[in-house]
């Protein structure tokens, strides 16, 4: 039985940050319990291989949900084909003041600005090394707030290194607009140097623990046609194993008007999933089949999922999108596809 309709208006009431600890809450009890409050997706096994990993199912949890690895088994009994936690930094940190999460239901979107809080990686990997979860689990990795943008390689390499032996594959956020500067690493000599050093590190950490962890890059939505091809080539040239598109928008062309659209942050939901796809489907063209593509951005329903694939997606992710149809999207997507 499908709970959360009925959960929904009470959850809605809250502060969307109280609101998303106390469903985490729900789920963990959930799972103990092993009743199913949220409805545990039945997530029928379509098997997909990619970078060379056997996801159960293409619908995967994207990073933001989970920031400290404090729920893996709880989100995992939802039905998942793979769950990303994180963005996790080097080191402990608080995040931008509050509030800074809002919900745009009239638009079926959220904005935030949580400026990657978190409780550092060692508490990330400790909740790793407890949890028993046994599928595909992504660690997304970012930089601390006060570390300098010229020093921004040095926290991705804490990240990689701390992460590397129990990830199934590590994404770098580069592309998140609540850290100050941050998405200039999508831009010329610092991406490249941030690549070639994490990819030289990658394959040091490969024969260290003699385990491939395929390294993904995590991109904004906003960018223009030259910014995908530059993006697809470098992704090419340091031969990086997959790309997410998209993360949240700073674009507020979609929500004009409505009362929080002058927040600061990034917009997820319904109006992401245009600009997504079109990245998705530019980086498909570029790209031609050589590094794979997660898609995420406005995945509302399983025909959301289905364009995301048609686009040349390999595996989707949601996230708001579960905040406002609930568990049973994941349902609705493997239906679909």
């Amino acid at each position: 039985m499908n709970l959360y309709p009925l959960l929904r208006p009470a959850l809605f009431s809250l502060d969307p940050e109280l609101a998303h600890h106390v469903t985490l809450k729900l789920l963990k009890a959930a799972e103990k319990t092993g009743l199913s409050v949220l409805s545990k997706a039945k997530s029928d096994n379509k098997p997909v291989t990619v970078m060379g990993l056997n996801f159960k199912n293409p619908v995967g949890l994207a990073a933001g949900l989970d920031k400290n690895g404090d729920y893996i088994d709880s989100l995992a009994a939802l039905g998942f084909g793979s769950i990303e936690i994180g963005t996790v930094t080097p080191r402990p940190q608080p995040g931008n003041p509050k509030p800074r999460l809002f919900r745009l239901p009239e638009h079926e979107a959220i904005i935030n600005r949580m400026g990657f809080n978190n409780l550092g990686v060692d508490h990330l990997i400790q909740r790793v090394k407890q949890a028993n979860y046994q599928g595909v689990l992504g660690i997304n990795i970012g930089k601390n707030a006060d570390t300098p943008i010229k020093n921004a390689t040095d926290d991705y390499l804490i990240g990689l290194r701390k992460s590397y032996a129990l990830a199934s594959y590590i994404t770098l956020n580069i592309s998140s607009p609540n850290t100050k500067n941050l998405r200039q690493l999508q831009q010329g000599d610092e991406i490249k140097q941030l690549l070639s050093t994490l990819k030289e590190e990658q394959l040091l950490l490969q024969k260290t623990h003699e385990k491939y962890t395929p390294l993904v890059v995590k991109i904004a939505p906003d960018l223009d046609d030259s910014e995908i091809h530059h993006i697809a080539q470098l992704l090419l040239e340091f031969d990086i194993d997959g790309v997410i598109a998209t993360n949240t928008t700073i674009s507020r062309e979609a929500v004009k008007g409505h009362k929080h659209a002058d927040e600061m942050g990034g917009l997820s939901g319904a109006p992401v999933k245009d600009q997504s796809t079109y990245v998705v489907a530019g980086l498909s063209a570029e790209l031609k089949g050589k590094v794979p593509i997660i898609a995420a951005g406005g995945i509302l329903s399983g025909q959301d999922a289905k364009d995301k694939l048609t686009a040349g997606a390999s595996l989707v992710q949601v996230y708001s999108g579960l905040i406002y149809r609930g568990p049973q999207l994941i349902e609705d997507i493997l239906q679909e596809i």
